[in-house]
């Protein structure tokens, strides 16, 4: 694509035409809807030579409603015509969706601006980045907490700015003065009426490739068709998405994976040729074949599961669909575990890491929660079974080892490896038509899981329905509802009775009134009595004496 000239000012071309224009000389002898379009036209018209390209923003354009607070900025700056509002922020409200961050591009030093309208405003001031002029306001309005990014314009002008951005549903640019001017030289309002997403130019992706991960997630959050060029720029650019820091990679990634159609979204990636240089783990999973009743191979099943959780997820949460819950699997899962929704959602809104909510994390356990069955397949030569022994174990360290190189925090590569190490446990803890799941083994489960143990039970319903499709049954799926439902009801309801008892005895007094020495054993008792007093043996510090003495002894236990 060319790269667009600064904008004439002045002089009869400003009034003759508006959009893009290919000039020789002072003559227009091509336009076009984008760039390309019009160097296309001039190319076919007679004249010879080469030719400037320039963006003539209309004048007659309708204004764009903006929200509140822009005017507010606006009337905090000294010069609000050097300012714009720009990107994502302008798309969203094109588009009717609530947008909490704000972007504006200076034609200036950024930093100096945000100060300002920081101190105008009484927000927080914060200096991103100061070798690019960038500065961030955070202000608490009525309505919630926005963030405002001021950045100095990339380029000559708000033209150069707007092209080398990622998307053009991204570049377009409203004024502050006039208020709500729309400057749209990459044809983004046109691409949003028709749900596209395409690039700006061609070396949008090889600039910077983790843009090739943003366009499958912008894709999948705004239901937006990548076209076909972009498609193509996104696959060629994918192994240089090994040039790109694995913060940066990370980010992208889990943004996809805690957004809409987490599943699609993966499979996207993996047929652009994304996703193995991002989880190279994943490609050992295709073709591997599972046992009746699985009907997929593991990758499938992997995709199935992510699926199906997403499903779940989309019934069980505070703000959830009512409509899909007229289908049999998500009806009796919603009516079952439903009461627990706004548990459940303050559980996976909860952040372990900053801008990060534990529902990405889910969904990129679900994505590695059998990663190990390749290595751990075994088929029986006389039976031809099939058996993934201790595949969990195995799983929870690979997808552990990929969390770390992704720079997750400490405590989100332990919940993944939780999650992934105990997905089993919850088809483990009672056999078919036995009942309840019993206090002493929520007790355990939780135990062993903690609080990734709420995750552990989503997945265990997706990673069922994911492994028999459409012959999932009835008392199957029930049983499995039941079990995750009482597992639940212990953490969110009876959690000071079954998962987290208060103490009935010291380490001292099990030593100095059991006689019982420093060490190991100590901690042995201590459980064994937890798990009594859960079971409703024991309730007072009298019956913990006397169940734990006779424990010591042999008497019990």
């Amino acid at each position: 694509m060319p790269r667009p000239s600064r904008l004439p000012r002045t002089g009869p071309l400003a009034f003759r035409y508006r959009g893009w224009v290919a000039l020789a000389g002072s003559k227009v002898v091509g336009t076009g809807r984008t760039a390309d379009e019009a160097l296309a036209a001039a190319q076919l018209s007679q004249i010879k030579g080469s030719f400037v390209v320039v963006y003539l923003p209309p004048d007659d354009s309708p204004s764009l409603e903006l929200p509140p607070l822009v005017e507010r900025v606006s009337r905090a700056l000294p010069d609000p015509a050097q300012v714009w509002l720009v990107g994502g922020s302008v798309r969203d409200i094109l588009m009717d969706r609530p947008a909490h961050d704000l972007d504006f591009a200076v034609a200036g030093d950024g930093l100096a601006v945000a100060r300002r309208v920081a101190d105008r405003l009484g927000g927080a001031y914060f200096a991103l980045d100061e070798s690019r002029g960038t500065g961030r306001v955070v202000l608490r309005v009525e309505g919630g907490q926005f963030t405002l990014d001021f950045a100095r314009l990339r380029g000559q002008d708000l033209t150069d700015d707007l092209s080398g951005r990622d998307f053009s549903v991204n570049a377009i640019a409203v004024g502050l003065e006039p208020m709500g001017r729309v400057f749209d030289p990459m044809g983004g309002q046109a691409d949003i009426k028709d749900k596209i997403l395409r690039m700006c130019h061609p070396d949008a992706f090889v600039n910077d490739p983790v843009r090739t991960l943003r366009a499958v997630r912008l894709a999948a959050q705004l239901n937006f068709r990548i076209e076909r060029a972009t498609r193509e720029g996104a696959r060629e650019a994918a192994p240089l998405i090994a040039n790109v820091s694995a913060e940066r990679i990370r980010d992208e990634f889990m943004r996809a994976l805690g957004g809409r159609k987490p599943a699609a979204c993966l499979r996207a990636m993996d047929s652009l040729g994304l996703l193995g240089h991002v989880v190279p783990e994943v490609g050992a999973l295709k073709g591997v074949t599972q046992p009746p009743p699985h009907v997929h191979d593991v990758w499938e099943h992997t995709l199935a599961t992510v699926d199906r959780l997403e499903a779940l997820l989309s019934v069980l949460g505070r703000a959830h669909d009512l409509d899909a819950a007229s289908e049999f699997a998500l009806g009796y899962a919603s009516a079952r575990v439903g009461r627990f929704r706004n548990q459940l959602s303050d559980h996976l809104d909860r952040q372990l890491s900053v801008s990060r909510p534990a529902r990405s994390l889910l969904f990129f356990a679900a994505l590695l929660h059998d990663v190990s069955k390749p290595e751990t397949r075994t088929v029986d030569a006389a039976t031809g079974r099939i058996r993934f022994l201790e595949h969990e174990g195995r799983g929870a360290q690979v997808a552990q080892a990929r969390a770390a190189q992704l720079r997750l925090s400490h405590d989100e590569v332990e919940r993944v490896g939780a999650v992934v190490a105990h997905h089993m446990r919850p088809s483990l803890l009672t056999q078919p038509g036995e009942g309840r799941v019993t206090a002493r083994a929520a007790y355990r489960f939780y135990k062993a899981a903690g609080a990734a143990g709420v995750d552990v039970c989503l997945l265990s319903l997706a990673d069922l329905w994911g492994a028999r499709g459409s012959d999932l049954g009835q008392d199957e799926w029930s049983e499995r509802v039941n079990t995750v439902v009482t597992l639940l009801d212990a953490y969110f309801t009876h959690r000071e009775e079954i998962v987290a008892p208060p103490a009935l005895l010291t380490g001292d007094d099990v030593m100095t009134l059991l006689g019982v020495p420093q060490g190991p054993q100590v901690g042995a008792v201590l459980e064994a009595l937890r798990e009594a007093q859960v079971a409703g043996e024991v309730a007072t510090r009298e019956q913990a004496l006397e169940w734990a003495r006779l424990f010591v002894t042999g008497g019990q236990g």
